[in-house]
């Protein structure tokens, strides 16, 4: 099959499209024919090495943990999907090696569920990993109630705007950085924009002058050290990207698979609770340039690569 892959680390020039071996399916696998893949920061950071001290990459490595496809073959022990169905998956799996930038991918089942039927395949590709992660830490570490006021960082970028709409559906009251081009994005999200840079405690605490009870960092940084002199007494935080969280009481999380989240996602995207903002999509063979285009971090919601339009 055709499939993009790299047999070293390096910069988005490793990447290349070629052929390599069909993936095998397990008897607890299912091959899906992939229709798009979005592309993640931990993509380019697995394919540059940062990554390595806890997964071991299995060269020529295959990028990619998101997809939305159809099932082609379930394995032996999968009732669960038949030949035909349209799924999503975070397929993250023990090594780097059969990702899902490629024709197919054969896809662990407690990676997948059914794709929500109100959105594309470009768009149900973008869900997967950064609605996983939204979801678990607001949910499981923050523990977000209705009437809290939450500090979303990077509120317009992937994880961000999947925050921001959950939480806004939890009935928290939601605050959400970004850059002034995309304030009125971060609006129809359900939240109330502030600006990054200098300045940024004064503007949270102008809004929420006692304090927010949770936040949600997912810059790390001076963002972090800023948000920790924000918390409301008794608030709470979590990062994705900086386990210097920990330092100031907060948790760090790492995102996991998990089909039930993963499918109470797809049902809130078929509700309209959830959407997500495809902000570039290109095909396979320009994998690289979207590995490009995450590496400069100012994208708005997802990048998307499609395969077997």
């Amino acid at each position: 099959m055709k499939a993009i892959s790299y047999a070293r680390y390096g910069g988005p020039e490793v990447l290349g499209l070629g052929e390599v071996d069909d993936p095998r399916v397990g008897p607890d696998s299912v091959l899906v024919k992939v229709r798009a893949a979005a592309v993640n920061p931990v993509d380019w950071k697995c394919r540059e090495g940062h990554l390595d001290p806890v997964l071991q990459p299995v060269f020529p490595v295959v990028p990619g943990w998101d997809v939305s496809g159809v099932v082609v073959r379930p394995g032996p022990a999968v009732p669960e999907f038949a030949v035909g169905d349209e799924v999503i998956g975070y397929v993250r799996q023990d090594v780097l090696s059969h990702g899902t930038f490629a024709e197919y991918v054969a896809a662990p089942v407690r990676a997948l569920a059914r794709k929500p039927r109100a959105l594309s395949f470009e768009e149900a590709a973008g869900l997967p990993l950064a609605g996983l992660t939204a979801y678990q830490v607001l949910h499981r570490v923050l523990e977000v109630k209705r009437g809290e006021t939450v500090l979303v960082h990077a509120a317009a970028g992937g994880v961000g705007s999947i925050a921001v709409q959950l939480a806004a559906h939890l009935g928290a009251r939601v605050i959400g950085t970004a850059s002034e081009r995309n304030h009125d994005f971060v609006r129809g999200l359900g939240g109330e924009p502030v600006s990054y840079g200098e300045g940024l405690a004064e503007r949270v605490r102008g809004l929420a002058p006692e304090g927010v009870d949770a936040v949600f960092d997912t810059v790390g940084g001076d963002a972090l050290r800023a948000s920790a002199n924000l918390l409301a007494p008794e608030g709470r935080l979590a990062s994705i990207t900086d386990p210097e969280v920990v330092d100031y009481g907060g948790r760090y999380w790492f995102v996991r698979p998990d089909p039930q989240d993963l499918q109470h996602l797809s049902d809130l995207a078929d509700q309209g609770t959830v959407t997500v903002h495809v902000s570039e999509t290109l095909p396979l063979e320009r994998a690289a340039d979207a590995h490009r285009l995450s590496q400069e971090g100012r994208t708005r919601g997802k990048i998307v690569v499609t395969v077997n339009e």
